[in-house]
């Protein structure tokens, strides 16, 4: 217990290092679905549509919004202080749900254990009943 407990520590330490300081570091280019719906428009310096057909043209802004939007967190004006707590709450979040979770799953299953090999084959007497082959 002592070892999943230190294993479970050490990864969610190494993901809240990930996700608060390196997520900052990511590429700040569209990713794949991204470029994929650019192909086809023209461009200009700021990365404003100009002209061409693409099917980035039908963007809008987000309907739904959200404190963490566009990952970062709503108010906050510094980028890499933003998108660092934006990482770093997603992670304990999800870290609570999965383990939440795994606690109540582990709770239900905690009635009596699997049924051993033969169980269903012993007679009343708690033999064995002999193998018919």
């Amino acid at each position: 217990m002592k070892r999943l407990r230190g294993f479970l520590v050490g990864g969610l330490l190494v993901a809240l290092l990930l996700a608060g300081v390196v997520s900052s570091f990511a590429s700040p280019h569209p990713d794949g679905l991204d470029s994929s719906l650019r192909e086809g428009c023209t461009f200009d310096a700021e990365g404003e549509i100009t002209g061409g057909s693409c099917p980035a043209q039908q963007e809008k802004e987000h309907e739904i919004g959200g404190p963490l939007a566009d990952y970062g967190i709503t108010g906050i004006d510094n980028d890499f202080l933003s998108t660092g707590l934006s990482g770093v709450l997603g992670v304990l979040l999800t870290f609570a749900v999965a383990g939440g979770a795994f606690w109540l799953v582990r709770r239900r299953g905690t009635g009596a254990g699997p049924e051993p090999v033969g169980a269903r084959d012993a007679d009343q007497s708690g033999t064995p009943a002999p193998s018919q082959g």
